[in-house]
C-alpha cells in the first residue's frame, strides 16, 4: 500500500512536533516543510525533509539567508496528498482556498474557528464522522483534554454535567522573553470560557461549563472540575473508566509529583522528545468521589497533545484507516503512550 504523502506548512511549536510524529508513522511519508522563518527555527528541520518558503517572498529571503530551499508552498502542496497546516491563528484561514485550488486535503488546528472547515476532531469521540472529508480541524489543547476525560465517563455512561475551571499558561515557554503576566492571574473575559462551547463542536451531548483564567507560567494548563454523575458511583467505577480510555495517564501526588512543573521534570527524565506529554495526567490519588459527584484535577501540555490527534486526523481524511481504533493504535505506538507514568501500561485501542 503506498504511503501518504504530508506536507507540514508552519514548523512552529505544533507544526516541528507534527513533522516529527509523521516520520514516525510506517503508512506516512514527510514530503516537506514550509515556513517563513530564516532563522534558527526552520535551521533545526534541515535534514528532516525539504524544505519550501510558505509564500513567494519567504522563499526569497531563505534563500537570501543562504538556505537551500526546494521551492514554494504551491511547488510541496502540488506534490501531497494532504496538508497539515499549524500557521498562526487565522493565517490558516487565508490558506485554505489554495489547498482546494490544488485538489489537496488540509487539517487546520484549534486556533481557526470551527466554521473554517465545518468539522471539528478527537480521534477517540468523531473519528468516523471526519472519514473521508476535504478537511478537519484539530481542537485546541484545552479542549482536547476536555473530550479525552469528560468523553471517557460519557462513554461510561456515567456523567449528567460538568463544571470546570481551567488555569491556562502565559506563553509558550520559547516566547517568554517577549513578554507575559507577571505577579497577577488573568481572567477570561466571559462566562463559560470558550473551551466549553469548543467541546460540544465534537460532542453536543455532552452538558458542561468551562471558567478560565491566564496564571503567571509557561509550562501547561491545570484542570479542575465537578462533576455530576448519572448515578450514584464508586471511585473505583471512575477509575476504571479512565483506565479504559485512550490518551489519559494518571500520575499521583504520592510519588512527589506534586506541581505542574514536576510532571515536565518526569518526562524529560523518561526521555520524551522535547519533554512532550502527549496524554493528559490525572492526579489519581486527589479524584474524590461523594455520593454522585466526582472531583478531579489533571494537567495539560499544551505544546502537544494534539499531535496525536493531527495524525490521526490525516488517517481519517485520506481514509488509510477504517476506524478511529485502528489509528490510534498506530499512533499511540509509535509515540509510546501509556495510561500511567510510572507503572508503564501502553495504550491499545480496541
Amino acid at each position: 500500500m503506498s504511503k501518504t504523502r504530508v506536507a507540514v506548512n508552519g514548523y512552529g511549536v505544533i507544526g516541528k512536533r507534527v513533522a516529527d510524529a509523521v516520520m514516525l508513522q510506517p503508512d506516512m511519508d514527510l514530503v516537506g516543510i514550509a515556513d517563513v522563518a530564516t532563522d534558527w527555527r526552520i535551521m533545526a528541520a534541515r535534514g528532516k525533509a525539504p524544505i519550501y518558503g510558505a509564500t513567494d517572498d519567504a522563499a526569497h529571503a531563505m534563500r537570501a539567508a543562504g538556505m537551500d530551499i526546494a521551492g514554494t508552498l504551491g511547488d510541496l502542496i502540488s506534490a501531497v496528498d494532504i496538508v497539515v497546516d499549524t500557521t498562526p491563528k487565522r493565517v490558516a484561514a487565508g490558506n485554505i482556498q489554495r489547498y482546494r485550488d490544488a485538489g489537496v486535503k488540509f487539517v487546520l488546528q484549534g486556533g481557526e474557528s470551527h466554521e473554517t472547515t465545518g468539522h471539528s476532531f478527537v480521534a477517540q469521540a468523531n473519528y468516523e464522522s471526519a472519514l473521508g472529508r476535504e478537511s478537519t480541524r484539530v481542537v485546541s489543547c484545552n479542549t482536547t483534554s476536555i473530550v479525552r476525560v469528560l468523553g471517557a465517563l460519557h462513554d461510561a455512561g456515567l456523567l449528567a454535567s460538568a463544571r470546570g475551571v481551567l488555569i491556562r499558561r502565559a506563553t509558550d515557554p520559547w516566547e517568554s522573553h517577549l513578554g507575559g503576566i507577571m505577579n497577577t492571574v488573568v481572567p477570561e473575559a466571559r462566562i463559560p470560557s470558550h473551551q466549553g462551547p469548543d467541546a460540544q463542536t465534537v460532542m453536543p451531548e455532552l452538558d458542561l461549563v468551562t471558567i478560565a483564567a491566564k496564571g503567571a507560567h509557561t509550562e501547561t494548563h491545570n484542570h479542575y472540575w465537578t462533576l455530576r454523575m448519572t448515578k450514584q458511583v464508586t471511585r473505583d467505577e471512575v477509575l476504571d473508566a479512565f483506565r479504559a480510555a485512550p490518551r489519559v495517564a494518571f500520575i499521583r501526588m504520592s510519588d512527589g509529583l506534586v506541581a505542574l512543573n514536576s510532571t515536565i521534570e518526569l518526562m524529560r527524565d523518561l526521555g520524551r522528545p522535547r519533554g512532550d506529554m502527549w496524554e493528559v495526567a490525572i492526579w489519581e490519588d486527589l479524584i474524590t468521589v461523594q455520593d454522585d459527584e466526582v472531583y478531579l484535577t489533571y494537567q495539560v501540555h499544551n505544546e502537544s497533545i494534539v499531535v496525536p490527534e493531527t495524525i490521526d486526523a490525516i488517517r481519517a481524511l485520506t481514509g488509510s484507516a477504517p476506524d478511529a481504533a485502528s489509528s490510534m493504535r498506530m499512533t499511540d505506538a509509535t509515540l509510546g503512550m501509556t495510561g500511567d507514568f510510572l507503572t508503564p501500561s501502553p495504550r491499545q485501542p480496541e
